[in-house]
C-alpha cells in the first residue's frame, strides 16, 4: 500500500530535496509551504504522516501540531532549526512523534519516515508481551483497548497518539515489571536506543498527563528511581 506523507516548510528547496528522495522510495508527497495550507490539506486529504516545520507563517509548525492533535493521530515528525533541548521536549509534549534539528541529512529524515511508518501501520500488533488474544487490557479504572487502539478512563475515551499507545500497551500488559528506559525505547521505537533520556521522559510526563488524576503524584505509571518504570498491578486497586 503506498504511503502519503505531507511535508510542510516554507523553504521550497528543503521540500524539493526531501520529495525528490522521498518519491524515490514510492511515498505519495504533499506539499505545504505554511501551517494554514497544511492544515487545509491536512483536513482534506488521507494522510499516513507530517513532516512539520516550527517556524513557519500563517501558523507556525507548534500552533499546527495542537490543531492536529486535536483531531488526529497520525504519526508527526518536527523538523527545526533551533537545536534546543527546550524546543524539542516542547515539540514532543504537544504529540510529536519524533524531532529532526536543521541542517540535516535527507537520508536520515528518510530512514527516520520510514521508521516511524512501520512502527505506526506495519508493526501495528499490541507492543510488549505477546497476548494469546485481543482482549483488552484493565487496570484500576483504565481500560487499553488493543483492538482499536482506544485508552478508557471510567468509561471516558481518552485520545493516544501512536507511540502513546504503544508505550502504554508495553506497560500495561506487563504490569510491576521494571523497563528501563533502554528496554522502552527500544520495545516501542522498534529501533536501537541512541537517543537520551528525554524522549521516553516526555513521553511518560505526557501518558500521567492523560491517565493519572495528579500527574506530579503518580499511582499508575511509577517511577524506579535509578531503574526506570513500571506501570501498577490490579491488585493495587482492590
Amino acid at each position: 500500500m503506498q504511503r502519503t506523507v505531507l511535508l510542510v516548510d516554507d523553504n521550497r528547496e528543503i521540500i524539493e530535496l526531501l520529495k525528490l528522495f522521498l518519491e524515490k522510495e514510492g511515498l505519495r508527497i504533499l506539499e505545504a509551504y505554511n501551517g494554514a495550507q497544511a492544515w487545509t490539506c491536512i483536513q482534506h486529504e488521507s494522510i499516513d504522516l507530517a513532516v512539520l516545520d516550527i517556524m513557519m507563517p500563517e501558523l507556525n509548525g507548534v500552533q499546527l501540531l495542537q490543531l492536529l492533535r486535536a483531531e488526529y493521530k497520525l504519526p508527526v515528525i518536527l523538523l527545526s532549526a533551533k537545536n534546543q533541548d527546550s524546543d524539542k521536549i516542547l515539540g514532543l509534549r504537544l504529540g510529536a512523534d519524533d524531532f529532526i534539528s536543521k541542517p540535516f541529512n535527507p537520508l536520515e529524515v528518510v530512514a527516520r519516515i520510514h521508521a516511524m511508518l512501520r512502527r505506526t501501520y506495519d508493526f501495528n500488533e499490541p507492543a510488549g508481551p505477546v497476548q494469546d488474544t485481543l482482549e483488552p487490557t484493565s487496570i484500576g479504572e483504565l481500560m487499553l483497548d488493543h483492538t482499536d487502539c482506544v485508552l478508557y478512563k471510567a468509561g471516558r475515551e481518552i485520545s493516544l497518539t501512536a507511540i502513546e499507545y504503544k508505550l502504554l500497551a508495553t506497560l500495561m500488559n506487563a504490569p510491576g515489571r521494571i523497563f528501563t528506559k533502554k528496554q522502552l525505547f527500544e520495545q516501542v521505537w522498534s529501533e536501537h536506543y541512541y537517543e537520551d533520556a528525554n524522549t521516553i521522559m516526555v513521553h511518560i510526563s505526557r501518558l500521567r498527563d492523560k491517565v493519572e488524576e495528579i500527574p506530579k503524584q503518580p499511582v499508575y505509571i511509577r517511577t524506579i528511581r535509578g531503574l526506570g518504570y513500571k506501570f501498577a498491578k490490579k491488585d493495587d486497586f482492590r
